[in-house]
């Protein structure tokens, strides 16, 4: 019976220590996703790849959905279900703006000033309400190349308005703008395609009929960006980064002296 009453403990013991453990709820759209099938799936988020960078002493729960605006996050209650969950010393990857652009769709679209900023400000807020600890990132590029291999912006003052939340509220920001920017020129208009969705027609048995898409990743991409978020945060020295890999901190994938 003592022996009994041990094994109950030590299981009720390790419960509690599993519950203690911080999460990382990461908020975004398509992205940042997790993809269906990755074993045979070409195509990743970046969020996806986070799991494998960090180390076991934190949770991953990937909310971000394809699709979906700061807005339609909102109304649709998603926000509302990481909310219900949210403990003192989680943490919150908040990344929007690729579906807020859409100006021809009244569910999704919002103004950067307005509605965008006031949607960043109230998951900040309602973060910290809970004890944990909110992080804005700005959009990834688009590959976006012009004919003089010019990478040409598509996101417009959403950015910019990520990066003024962060400075008036005080909030880590990671400027995954400007870092994916760099990473496109590095690789260059041709080799750059690596980074995402070139496909030839029967190229790939998940894709039969082929993709070109210069918005998504490919998981050399998704993998590549999810490092250069955590080396970031490494540089910003938050708390999170006592949980990212030292393998992840190792590599320069960009630099960042000019």
């Amino acid at each position: 019976m003592k022996f009994l009453l041990i094994i109950i403990f030590m299981i009720f013991s390790l419960s509690l220590l599993a519950q203690e453990k911080p999460t990382l709820y990461l908020i975004g759209d398509s992205t940042m996703a997790d993809k269906k099938d990755p074993n045979q799936n070409p195509e990743h988020g970046w969020g996806q790849m986070l799991p494998q960078l960090l180390t076991d002493e934190i949770r991953v729960e990937n909310h971000a959905v394809n699709g979906r605006s700061s807005k339609s996050f909102i109304t649709e209650g998603k926000w509302e279900a990481v909310l219900s969950k949210l403990k003192k010393g989680d943490y919150v990857f908040i990344q929007f703006g690729h579906n807020d652009e859409k100006v021809q769709d009244s569910t999704r679209f919002t103004n950067p000033f307005t509605q965008y900023r006031y949607n960043l400000e109230r998951f900040v807020n309602e973060t910290r309400s809970k004890g944990a600890t909110p992080v804005l990132l700005s959009s990834i590029v688009r590959r976006n190349f012009n004919e003089y291999g010019v990478l040409v912006d598509t996101h417009g003052d959403y950015p910019v308005v990520v990066w003024l939340v962060a400075k008036d509220l005080d909030v880590p920001f990671v400027d995954l703008q400007w870092l994916t920017e760099r990473l496109e020129i590095k690789y260059g208009p041709e080799a750059s395609k690596s980074l995402h969705l070139h496909l030839k027609p029967g190229e790939n048995a998940y894709e039969p009929h082929g993709r070109d898409d210069d918005t998504h990743l490919s998981q050399l991409g998704a993998t590549l960006v999810a490092s250069l978020a955590l080396q970031e945060i490494n540089r910003q020295h938050s708390g999170l980064a006592t949980f990212i890999k030292k393998s992840v901190l190792a590599k320069e994938i960009i630099s960042l002296k000019n």
